[in-house]
């Protein structure tokens, strides 16, 4: 079938455009190199059939509109964003246009297009705010403590009302902490990324805090796995898409400087203000609804996505 991914030449999105090219379909990419790069469509778009088409659109403007309404996609995987919980507290403004305001426009223009689903790339990490238990199902309170989160949990309400009203399905991924090749070094967001490009020059990683907060790490390929099937199954609904394992930052770091083959402690720091002692979701609902469980244990996610760093 047809279908767009917008982001598409972000960490996550260029390894989603990569898993449906694979599986035959016609991709058309949707990003404005804000945050994502061509590079890493390189593979995507160097096929000879051609079946991969990029488009330098920015989703706050009516030209990706325009776009879903001239190619039809049968399926949409909104996956465009304003990255940064940083950036979005320092400009809730400019977060609210492109992860609100962007999104809006995706949906008027699936209406439009008669487009069979939308699949929204929401965020487990910042959707429930400080958790109340752990693991976190999703019928866990929604009270993000971020701009970021907010709008997040914006468009997972405006997607309801456009299935109710409009007619429009979706599904809401709530992702935990993706990492994998291809994801960015050099932001604030992406603690593997972040050690990976210090280990591997030599330079000790700075862990905030005493390194016991803990996360939930998923591997990208796990998660493009679990978008694939949201095309077809899970209408409706709201699913976690991680582990279910706990680790601490201090344990994550001990494995990646093993892996890596360096010998010296981390750089410690005071602690983030406002950052979560814990988060960890349960992906019941998805194994339920989409047949989906992780596969990537986290030391050969780790060893994948550091060898990915060095060869680079």
């Amino acid at each position: 079938m047809r279908v767009l991914v917008t982001g598409g030449a972000g960490f996550i999105g260029s390894t989603l455009v990569d898993r449906l090219l694979a599986e035959g379909h016609d991709v058309d990419v949707a990003d404005d190199l804000s945050s994502g790069s061509l590079a890493n469509l390189t593979e995507a778009r160097a096929q000879r059939n051609q079946r991969c088409t990029f488009h330098r659109i920015d989703v706050r403007t009516t030209a990706i509109c325009e776009l879903i309404a001239h190619q039809k996609p049968e399926i949409i995987y909104n996956l465009a964003a304003q990255p940064s919980v940083v950036v979005s507290i320092d400009n809730p403004v400019l977060d609210a246009e492109v992860n609100i305001i962007g999104s809006l426009n995706v949906m008027t223009g699936a209406l439009a297009a008669g487009t069979q689903k939308v699949i929204f790339a929401g965020s487990g990490g910042t959707l429930y705010g400080v958790p109340e238990s752990v693991p976190t199902r999703e019928g866990h309170p929604q009270h993000p403590l971020s701009p970021y989160g907010v709008a997040k949990k914006a468009v997972g309400d405006y997607l309801y009302y456009f299935r109710e009203i409009q007619g429009l399905e979706y599904s809401v991924l709530a992702l935990a902490n993706v990492y994998g090749p291809r994801q960015d070094p050099h932001g604030e967001a992406g603690v593997i990324a972040i050690f990976s490009n210090k280990l591997l020059a030599g330079e000790r990683p700075t862990i905030f805090g005493d390194g016991e907060q803990t996360r939930d790490f998923i591997f990208v390929d796990d998660v493009c796995d679990a978008f694939v099937r949201a095309g077809q199954k899970g209408g409706g609904l709201i699913m976690n898409i991680g582990t279910g394992v706990e680790t601490s930052v201090q344990q994550l770091f001990d494995t990646m400087a093993s892996v890596a083959g360096f010998s010296d402690p981390a750089r410690y720091a005071a602690q983030r203000p406002g950052e979560l002692r814990r988060s960890v979701l349960d992906p019941g609902r998805a194994d339920i609804h989409l047949g989906w469980k992780p596969w990537t244990d986290l030391e050969t996610g780790l060893r994948r996505t550091i060898d990915w760093f060095r060869s680079r």
